[in-house]
């Protein structure tokens, strides 16, 4: 009795599940029906037990069969299995039918794997928060101890709900998604503990365990209280909890004083009631496949899971939300003294100012606001924007250049001065890029601004004295050329630049330049997936933002030369970066009457780092996945660009009905991860930035601000005006 899906066969046999391929066995379950249960005592104990009825019906095989735990409560199993296009399909009932002296239960589906039972020889990847074996994560992320036995988040943390497994040496992947997007809103008058019951939860947890034979659970001070009882293991297993915990995950405020010197840890469980008649319905995706490496893997599991649970696309007119985030720089953007720029940050729906610091990039972008400023103004004919874009950019050229070319990163009008703060790379290249768009801009309409060139000249200059021999650059400097940060992670951050002031300058240092961080982004960044370290207000671990830059690196190189090592580089960094996007949604409630989340979803959000909330800031790539889809011809690439294109306005007001003092304005970030939205609830000119950016590209290159306007365009003029750096440094309007 079995079902097929490509080259994996489920069998059933003795009442447990085993899967082969080509006649070997690679994993299985002898007791698929497995039950934890919450004792009177509030410890976790588990029993699992084989099916006693299987039968076919039709397409399906349902499995059925009852756990009995010693206290006497009874959980009725009926499990449903079928072979689908999109991999095997679990869909679960499990119902309480007796009750002994128990608080609370979950359930699990689980496979256990028969190459190997050492987690480190694994890789594993969950979207946004596993890579690999998280070498490049911080020390409180599941995962970056392997020695631990179990590896659970709450599926909601995942920005799709999938989890796999891949055999390095053998390259077999398994992997465990939930089936479709149909959570709904946990109970809100309920506080997460260590061992709760919640009966509205609908969230599972997914990852992988090797549990000894004891119970395990954290109490308050982070002790470990354990106690043996008969429940055997078979080894390590890939896991669907229901409903969902997080553990082993490393506490981060240890008590002091204890008696004990383990390392503390926490293990949060939720269970559901122990009630007769109770009932747990869940759908599980089961999905196998063999891969020469991680990427491929990873990119494969991302899309068979996208592609099922893509949320659908948010309504918004873009055009029209291009406006209106272009009014908010042009209100917002003021003369401070001798100097001009936007708060840093105001808190909303008011737009209240909370503090007024200048950032050369990342979350001020306050040189990239002045180039959209001048380029809207001209184009609209608003003289207030185009005056406010050009001084803002003044206000730079004069004031941030140092004697050795590394332009100050930090302006406080309210000192007169720069503040003290690092000369990120990251942030030197968003600024810089901005300055030298805005040259050309100008120098198109006949306004030749040699001073703009010339600050653009001093930096392109520095970077080259400064590179390594190995063509990389470190991730902060002080301003005496010294090093202020040691990782090379963010060298891709600068190569978009080099290009092109090479193609302006004319000058073959910067090309040169850039092929050389080229290569040293292509072998470490891409090929060793070591992408961390682009948020500069965080720490060096992996993030999205990274690869993001490598995104634009790689395909400013390919755009220069056309060799295909730097498309391949563009499409690895395309193909990690997007699994930090939540393309699924979920219930999520906020603490404010006026705010995006109570009218739309948080579907488009995208992971900042591991361990870190969600934001907007995959709003800035949809013209760069437009243009790689125009390259490639990949229909994926051209899904999600819309899909971001659209669904990132929903952490903004974008027509006025949230009740912001502006339409277009939206909230930085938070997490939501809990479904009650935690954030500073402030707009930051970043927020803004990353929404215009792309847009004002893809009106310049395809002549519309929708995906769908350039699509109206042939394929081959697509692929002609695509061809950006063939004008780039062109004098013609």
């Amino acid at each position: 009795m079995s079902l097929v899906c490509g080259d994996y066969r489920l069998s059933f046999n003795d009442g447990g599940l085993e899967v082969q391929k080509n006649g070997k066995l690679l994993y299985f379950n002898k007791r698929p029906m497995f039950v934890t249960v919450k004792t009177v005592s509030a410890v976790s104990e588990f029993y699992d037990n084989a099916y006693s009825e299987i039968d076919i019906s039709g397409d399906t095989i349902v499995a059925k069969g009852t756990v009995t735990v010693p206290s006497g409560s009874d959980f009725s199993f009926v499990d449903v299995y079928e072979a689908t296009r999109a991999g095997f399909k679990v869909s679960r009932n499990v119902k309480v039918v007796k009750v002994g002296d128990d608080l609370g239960f979950s359930t699990k589906v689980s496979f256990v794997m028969t190459e190997s039972d050492d987690t480190h020889d694994y890789n594993c990847f969950a979207p946004g928060v596993w890579y690999k074996q998280n070498e490049f994560a911080p020390d409180y992320a599941i995962g970056k101890d392997l020695d631990c036995e179990y590896f659970y988040r709450m599926e909601t943390c995942y920005a799709l709900p999938v989890f796999a497994m891949q055999n390095i040496a053998s390259g077999e992947m398994a992997a465990l998604s939930r089936w479709a997007s149909d959570v709904t809103m946990q109970s809100v008058d309920i506080v997460r503990s260590e061992n709760n019951v919640d009966p509205k939860l609908t969230i599972g947890a997914i990852g992988m365990s090797k549990p000894e034979s004891k119970t395990l659970n954290y109490l308050y001070y982070g002790f470990a209280y354990r106690k043996e009882f008969e429940a055997k293991i078979d080894g390590l297993s890939i896991d669907y909890v229901y409903p969902g915990c997080d553990g082993q995950m490393p506490r981060g405020n240890q008590y002091a004083g204890l008696d004990y010197k383990d390392k503390s840890k926490t293990f949060q469980r939720v269970n559901h009631p122990v009630e007769v008649g109770f009932e747990q319905n869940y759908t599980v995706a089961i999905n196998f496949g063999h891969y020469s490496s991680f990427q491929p893997m990873m990119r494969d599991i991302w899309r068979v899971t996208y592609d099922r649970m893509r949320d659908q696309l948010f309504e918004v007119d873009n055009e029209q939300f291009f406006h209106d985030c272009m009014k908010v720089f042009t209100k917002y953007t003021r003369q401070y003294g001798d100097s001009y720029g936007l708060p840093f940050a105001c808190q909303l729906p008011d737009m209240d100012i909370s503090c007024v610091s200048f950032q050369f990039g990342f979350v001020g972008q306050q040189p990239g606001i002045g180039y959209q400023l001048l380029r809207y103004g001209d184009k609209e004919n608003v003289l207030e924007s185009f005056e406010k874009g050009v001084n803002i950019i003044d206000f730079w050229v004069r004031t941030a250049m140092t004697e050795s070319g590394l332009p100050h990163m930090c302006y406080n009008p309210n000192i007169k001065g720069f503040e003290p703060y690092p000369h990120y790379v990251r942030m030197l290249a968003d600024g810089i890029e901005a300055i030298l768009d805005a040259y050309l801009y100008m120098r198109r309409k006949g306004d030749e601004r040699p001073a703009w060139l010339e600050f653009c000249r001093k930096t392109a200059d520095w970077l080259v004295n400064i590179q390594n021999e190995d063509g990389s650059f470190y991730r902060a400097y002080n301003p005496d050329n010294s090093i202020r940060m040691d990782s090379k992670s963010n060298t891709p951050s600068v190569i978009r630049f080099l290009v092109q002031f090479y193609l302006v300058s004319g000058d073959e240092r910067y090309k040169t330049a850039a092929i050389m961080a080229g290569e040293w982004s292509y072998e470490n960044n891409y090929r060793n997936l070591e992408y961390r370290g682009g948020t500069c207000d965080n720490m060096d671990i992996q993030d999205k933002e990274a690869g993001i830059y490598a995104l634009f690196g790689f395909l400013a190189l390919y755009d220069l030369t056309g060799q295909d090592k730097w498309l391949e580089g563009a499409i690895g960094a395309a193909d990690y970066t997007e699994t930090w996007t939540y393309a699924w949604t979920f219930p999520v409630r906020t603490l404010w009457p006026k705010h995006p989340f109570n009218k739309y979803s948080i579907s488009g959000q995208s992971i900042i780092t591991i361990g870190g909330g969600a934001d907007v800031y995959m709003a800035a790539c949809s013209y760069t996945y437009y243009r790689l889809y125009v390259i490639t011809g990949d229909e994926h690439y051209l899904d999600f660009a819309e899909f971001i294109h659209q669904n990132t306005r929903q952490s903004s007001d974008v027509d006025g009905s949230i009740g912001y003092i502006m339409p277009g304005l939206g909230h930085e970030s938070g997490n939501f991860t809990s479904q009650t939205l935690q954030s500073n609830y402030h707009w930051l000119p970043w927020c803004t930035y990353v929404e215009v950016d792309p847009s004002s590209r893809l009106y310049d290159t395809f002549g519309g601000y929708e995906i769908a306007d350039a699509q109206k365009l042939s394929t081959e003029e697509r692929a002609k005006r695509n061809r950006i750096y063939d004008t780039y440094a062109s004098f013609v309007v």
